[in-house]
């Protein structure tokens, strides 16, 4: 079923979970042991992060060394129907630009088609790492824009292949991501919801949002949506905070800001317990405000903290 589809038969805030594939080298049950504590809520998705490869180095037996490209996360195709075989539960692979040939994004759409899978999320993906900025792949989508221009294409039936004629056509529902807080490249937050304005324009039917902690941007992002025109839906992401380390990596990876009432109260905690009390039950609290504004779900980042996860949807549905 399709994200737009089960928001518009709800009558109420519906809940998803966000999950990473695993590291190489571990099984499938890892990840089910990751969502079995989290699926008495009938969550009505679960979003699979994508993972770019890496370049790395491997010495050679002369002692010379040889440039290979590592992706410490695969998966994300098979893992999203393991999910959907074994809980019956719609799942969503995030697709992104960097990494990948546009042939490669097409194949990897074509699979996910036929495995009857009806959503993707579009975002364009970090930089390779140490890298400075982000390029694309030889033939690959620069902006993520361009990523759903193709994905539109697909649906059209229109492929990259000149010569394919009355192609099949996918039926994917397109999300892409929000940034209440802007997007750390856009120069404005004027340029970002422009660039936002023309991804609906192009075919977005949802916006999945970064993460926040401060509520009133999420509510201030919206007003400013709809007064920009863009009605789809708007979901809220959510992640608790769980360590003190989180209070600098956090902002310095997402590019988000921690209130500071949530700040103090995480560096006054002496162990990461404390911390994990603390982060959740702000993340209650936020959830409940949402869910009393009307968010149509909430999206919760569980990133190796079911349990936490856990603790705050049952105080919140």
């Amino acid at each position: 079923m399709k994200i737009t589809e089960h928001i518009g038969n709800s009558t109420g805030t519906l809940v998803s979970f966000e999950i990473l594939p695993p590291l190489k080298g571990k099984s499938i049950n890892s990840i089910y042991d990751h969502l079995d504590p989290l699926i008495e809520f009938k969550p009505s998705w679960i979003n699979v992060t994508y993972h770019r490869s890496e370049t790395a180095f491997k010495k050679k037996a002369d002692g010379s060394f040889e440039k290979v490209e590592v992706r410490k996360r695969p998966g994300t195709v098979g893992i999203c129907a393991a999910i959907m075989n074994h809980y019956k539960v719609d799942a969503v692979p995030h697709i992104i630009c960097g990494g990948f040939s546009k042939r490669e994004t097409e194949d990897a759409l074509i699979d996910l088609n036929f495995l009857g899978i009806d959503n993707v999320l579009v975002i364009r993906g970090d930089a390779e790492k140490n890298a400075a900025s982000f390029e694309p792949e030889h033939d690959g989508n620069r902006y993520a824009i361009d990523l759903l221009k193709q994905i539109v294409n697909l649906n059209s039936g229109i492929y990259l292949d000149a010569d394919i004629r009355n192609g099949g056509k996918t039926k994917f529902c397109i999300g892409v991501a929000g940034y209440p807080e802007k997007h750390f490249e856009a120069p404005n937050p004027e340029i970002d919801m422009h660039r936002l304005q023309e991804k609906v324009k192009q075919g977005a039917e949802y916006i999945m949002t970064q993460m926040f902690f401060d509520n009133q941007k999420f509510f201030d992002f919206v007003k400013k949506c709809h007064d920009n025109d863009i009605h789809i839906p708007i979901i809220p992401g959510l992640k608790p905070i769980t360590s003190k380390k989180q209070l600098s990596v956090l902002p310095r990876i997402f590019h988000v800001d921690i209130p500071t009432d949530l700040s103090e109260a995480i560096a006054g905690c002496k162990t990461d317990e404390e911390c994990e009390i603390v982060g959740a039950e702000w993340l209650i609290a936020q959830s409940k405000e949402l869910k009393k504004f009307g968010v149509p779900v909430l999206h919760y980042y569980t990133l190796g903290k079911p349990s936490v996860i856990k603790n705050v949807v049952r105080e919140v549905f």
